[in-house]
């Protein structure tokens, strides 16, 4: 059986060089390469030892895969890039978004939503999975106080910055005939360095009322710096150039 349908969470190391090995004798000090949680396992890549965190977590969103693949060869800062090729993960036998697993509330929905046919029994069982492996994948996620979290999305015809502005805190639109290129932060520092680019961006720091399990919305309930940058997709060279601004000019 895969890991993947065991629904566990799961670091897995690179085997300790012969240096290592003098170095630490027969302690396990190394750095995993991918952790996950229920089908959704994430590759990690370092470049440096700055705070930041990045995150590609739909599988289906090439243009996001590739960018941030590009831009960590040459800025610092840690990657987490899925493994899938879907969008939607495995988990017991079904199906769910991996961007609706950050709260109970929200993966329950998600999974009545992509799973109709389940009895009772399934989705408590594949609640309880993400219930369990949750909070390690949380700390592996996010970064450490007063770092940053950048979350790389790719978009279509359906989502727009439009679909933001009416439940965000401030907005600035830069670039209101290209909607699909845009920030959506909760900090408001960040929003009002990001409001000085030539893009469109949006804050939304306050508590949402409504979970969606989504990780914008734990972040906002937890107060981590979080800015999700969403291109359309196809649009790789402005989503690089957005994603160097950022990193430019975000402290």
């Amino acid at each position: 059986m895969s890991r993947a349908a065991t629904g566990r969470t799961w670091l897995t190391k690179a085997p300790l060089s012969r240096r290592q090995l003098l170095a630490f004798g027969w302690f396990p000090f190394f750095r995993p390469k991918r952790v996950g949680l229920a089908g959704a396992s994430f590759r990690i890549v370092r470049n440096g030892s700055s705070t930041r965190r990045y995150l590609v977590i739909h599988g289906d969103e090439e243009t996001a895969h590739q960018v941030l693949e590009r831009f960590i060869e040459s800025h610092e800062g840690t990657a987490f890039i899925i493994e899938a090729r879907t969008r939607n993960v495995p988990l017991s036998g079904g199906a769910l978004d991996p961007n609706r697993m950050f709260s109970r509330a929200g993966a329950d929905a998600n999974l009545k939503s992509l799973n109709p046919g389940w009895t009772p029994q399934q989705l408590e069982s594949a609640l309880a999975t993400l219930d369990a492996g949750r909070e390690r994948l949380v700390r592996a996620l996010l970064p450490p106080s007063g770092g940053l979290l950048v979350a790389v999305h790719n978009n279509s015809e359906e989502y727009s910055v439009n679909d933001e502005v009416p439940i965000s805190d401030s907005v600035s639109l830069r670039e209101p005939g290209n909607p699909h290129a845009f920030f959506l932060c909760t900090d408001p520092a960040d929003f009002s360095a990001l409001a000085k680019s030539p893009y469109n961006v949006v804050l939304q720091q306050k508590k949402p009322q409504d979970d969606d399990g989504s990780l914008s919305r734990l972040a906002a309930r937890r107060g981590v710096r979080y800015v999700n940058l969403e291109v359309r997709k196809g649009n790789s060279d402005r989503q690089l150039e957005m994603l160097r601004w950022l990193d430019w000019n975000l402290s």
